[in-house]
C-alpha cells in the first residue's frame, strides 16, 4: 500500500503522521518514500553520535528535532527538543532524555519500515 494511501486514515495513533509527510512533498510518493529513507538512515547515525563521549548533544538533538518535524513524527520532535532543551543548559546532561528520544525514533522507524 503507498504512502498516500495510508495517509488518508487517521494519523493521532501512527509515531508519523504521513497526511503532514504527503502535504510536505506535495504528494509525490517517490518523494516521500525517498524522505522517509533519509529519516531512517540519518536517525540511526544521529542516535549513535548521541551515545560518543563528549558529542555535542545539543546539536544533535536539534538535528533529530528538524528531520522529525518534516516527516510529521512529532513525538520524536518532542522528545528530541526536551533532550536539546536540557542539554543548551547542562552539556553533560540528558542520559535519560537521549533514552526517551531513542524510543521514540525506534517506533517511528517500525512504523516507516512498514510504509516503505
Amino acid at each position: 500500500m503507498s504512502v498516500s494511501v495510508r495517509a488518508q486514515a487517521t494519523a493521532d495513533s501512527r509515531p508519523v503522521d504521513l497526511a503532514h509527510l504527503a502535504k510536505q512533498t506535495m504528494g509525490n510518493r517517490d518523494l516521500e518514500r525517498e524522505v522517509l529513507h533519509l529519516f531512517l538512515k540519518q536517525s540511526v547515525r544521529t542516535l549513535a553520535k548521541l551515545a560518543e563521549p563528549g558529542a555535542d548533544r545539543a546539536g544533535l538533538a536539534h538535528v533529530i528535532v528538524g528531520s522529525a518535524r518534516g516527516i510529521g513524527a512529532w513525538e520524536v520532535a518532542k522528545a528530541a527538543e526536551a533532550l536539546e532543551s536540557a542539554t543548551r543548559q547542562d552539556p553533560a546532561s540528558g542520559d535519560g532524555l537521549i533514552a526517551d528520544v531513542q524510543a521514540a525514533v525506534e517506533r517511528a522507524n517500525g512504523f516507516i519500515r512498514t510504509v516503505v
